[in-house]
């Protein structure tokens, strides 16, 4: 399933990532072929979900942001037996481990705040056996060249990830693509 994430990613480095509906009506109209939901509740991700896998799209929903779910991995069940997603995003390794074990791809994200949670990364990633990391915020050029050197999963970049620059600087630290929830980025990039 790896080499299957690593060609998903390298043939679409630029994902759209939505966090409400107008972000919805604009990803189905986009060039972008990958979609990170990072919104919905229990009553309509798989409303959601449906709507952006009726445009052709790959869609990865955040299960920490769906509302009305609990960080148990039971919570990964109920994502595919309600909804069409082809991979999930978790900060918790127990869910992206679940979720992997489910059949999804899965993306094991981090917010890289400080030392401490850069040194526990290489540890976490081992835990949930994940096929991909995203590491926030995205726009840190150097510290993306240290996860790459500290793993072996692919990268994505996500947070604050602006414009061209950013987008430009982050591939060239090393990550595979990019998240951003500006459609901006998404079509003139």
């Amino acid at each position: 399933m790896r080499e299957n994430m690593l060609d998903l990613l390298a043939d679409n480095p630029i994902i759209a990532a939505i966090k409400d509906e107008t972000g919805l009506e604009k990803v189905v109209q986009s060039n972008c072929h990958l979609v990170f939901i990072l919104y919905g509740n229990i009553c309509n991700i798989g409303q959601i979900v449906a709507q952006v896998k009726a445009t052709g799209k790959v869609a990865f929903v955040d299960i920490d942001l769906v509302e009305g779910t609990s960080n148990r991995e039971i919570v990964v069940e109920f994502m595919r037996k309600n909804t069409e997603a082809d991979g999930i995003i978790s900060s918790k390794p127990a869910i992206v481990r679940a979720a992997k074990m489910k059949g999804f791809y899965t993306i094991h994200r981090f917010f890289l705040i400080d030392s401490m949670s850069y040194h526990n990364l290489p540890k976490q990633v081992a835990a949930s056996k994940t096929d991909c990391v995203e590491i926030l915020p995205g726009c840190m050029p150097k510290v993306l060249g240290w996860v790459q050197d500290a793993i072996s999963q692919p990268i994505v970049a996500s947070g604050l990830v602006c414009d061209k620059e950013d987008v430009l600087m982050a591939l060239k630290a090393g990550a595979v693509a990019i998240s951003s929830t500006s459609p901006d980025v998404w079509d003139n990039i």
